[in-house]
């Protein structure tokens, strides 16, 4: 039987894509093997978001090569879109095939078994208009299950290459997110994130249909979904009715990822993002009225070209007067081909890294606070495996709806289901807690004896 191995760099997306394109292999009668073994054919799907993303995608390709000579090496993913000569110029490169058209991976490889002539079978992404349907009916080792809705982005800030690596705004059909929904259901998962390149602008392309409609339709069709997450979305994007949704639902949890990336209307404007801070707090204030204690996380951009201290201190209190619950904070870093590269006053690393650390203080700070407001609370927690990967300690870890991280006595049993948990110590990055009890399907709670 042939085998396949996979490695793969970057976000949440490239893994979704990853475990789709195993789907198409493990249909074909491929056995998967780990990426450090030999292997006949090996997929590396690759990043471009930095240009250290680019490096490492080519550590990767080349360590496959030395592995097995004799393998066909395929590369796919956003680095492959962007600069496939680059990739076709490694000597070992067998295959390029970008962010589209991988349902013809296997025809590749079997064309190129025949003709043994390395192949590349990128093309223009900025021409595509239709999302690529790739299915996931299931996940190697993971209790939350991801769902791609969309695919592209049309915003082209100055800072990212990725509507290059990735192509225009393309909505996943409607009926598709259900089915695909409603079989990740029915395969035991209870938590879905809805994700993409894009997620909140699903809908943009689409007549008469938007993110509001798909999430009312998620919850009234898909059975026995207990919990809806949205990876990301804009604050343009949190519009009044995705807020009422939001209100409203019974599934869709206590938690949005809005990325700020800074709190500076200047900043934003050189950066050529859709908002002021003034709409973004706006828009804090209607959802606070609609999901009190709600958890808001977000991404930050540090020492973007010509951020001043006045500057960088706006977004700073922005952040602590809004009291984000988790940060992602980035330093900013040059991506080649992007406005933002070619800026000047790009800022030096040393002052760079001092506000990256003054924002990870913060962040720890205000992580703790938010996840004080829980504790001695009874929270719904999925166990998603043992802590630190340490079965024997007998503690498990799992996140909240509101996406608390919590450590708490547990048994394997328990993974994947809904339990109730006590917050008993609050911290950051994790809260402890003490077992209640498992709920069961019809939402009664089955009474068990607390672990402690």
């Amino acid at each position: 039987m042939a085998t396949v191995a996979f490695h793969t760099l970057g976000c949440k997306v490239n893994h979704y894509e990853t475990e789709a394109i195993w789907q198409l292999f493990k249909d074909s009668g491929y056995e998967r093997t780990d990426f450090e073994h030999t292997s006949d054919v090996y997929v590396i799907n690759t990043c471009t978001v930095t240009n250290t993303g680019d490096k490492k995608s080519r550590q990767v390709i080349r360590r496959a090569i030395r592995q097995n000579p004799d393998a066909v090496i395929c590369v796919t993913g956003c680095y492959a879109q962007t600069s496939p000569a680059e990739i076709m110029a490694i000597p070992g490169v067998d295959i390029v095939v970008g962010t589209m058209d991988r349902k013809k991976m296997l025809d590749y490889i079997e064309q190129y078994k025949v003709e043994r002539q390395p192949i590349n079978a990128v093309g223009n992404i900025m021409k595509n208009r239709v999302y690529e349907e790739l299915d996931v009916p299931s996940f190697t080792d993971r209790h939350r299950a991801s769902l791609k809705i969309q695919e592209g982005c049309n915003n082209f800030c100055t800072f990212c290459i990725i509507p290059w690596a990735r192509g225009l705004m393309r909505s996943r059909d409607p009926k598709e997110v259900v089915r695909q929904a409603q079989q990740l259901v029915d395969a035991g998962y209870l938590e879905i994130v809805l994700t993409g390149i894009h997620t909140g602008g699903y809908g943009e392309d689409l007549k008469d249909y938007n993110l509001a409609q798909l999430l009312r339709d998620i919850e009234t069709q898909v059975k026995g979904l207990k919990r809806l997450r949205i990876s990301s979305i804009e604050a343009s994007q949190l519009t009044d009715e995705v807020i009422d949704v939001l209100r409203d639902s019974n599934i869709v949890v206590r938690h949005l990822h809005i990325p700020l990336q800074s709190g500076s209307n200047t900043v934003l404007k050189r950066m050529r993002r859709k908002y002021t801070m003034e709409f973004f707090a706006e828009r804090l204030e209607r959802l606070r009225e609609a999901l009190p204690q709600f958890s808001l996380t977000s991404d930050v951009i540090v020492g973007f070209p010509g951020e001043s201290e006045e500057e960088f201190m706006e977004t700073y209190d922005f952040i602590r007067e809004h009291k984000f619950s988790e940060l992602h904070v980035f330093p900013y870093s040059k991506r080649t081909g992007t406005p933002a590269a070619r800026m000047e006053d790009q800022i030096d690393e040393n002052i760079k890294n001092e506000r990256v650390h003054r924002l990870i203080t913060l962040n720890d700070q205000l992580a703790k606070e938010y996840a004080s407001l829980f504790e001695n609370e009874v929270l719904e927690v999925i166990p998603e495996g043992p802590y630190n990967d340490q079965p024997e300690s007998g503690l498990y870890e799992g996140y909240t709806d509101n996406y608390l991280k919590v450590v708490f006595p547990a048994t394997d049993e328990m993974v994947g289901k809904l339990v109730r948990v006590k917050i008993t110590k609050v911290g950051y990055p994790y809260c402890e807690g003490q077992f209640v009890r498992v709920m069961d399907d019809l939402e009664t709670d089955i009474e068990t004896t607390a672990v402690v």
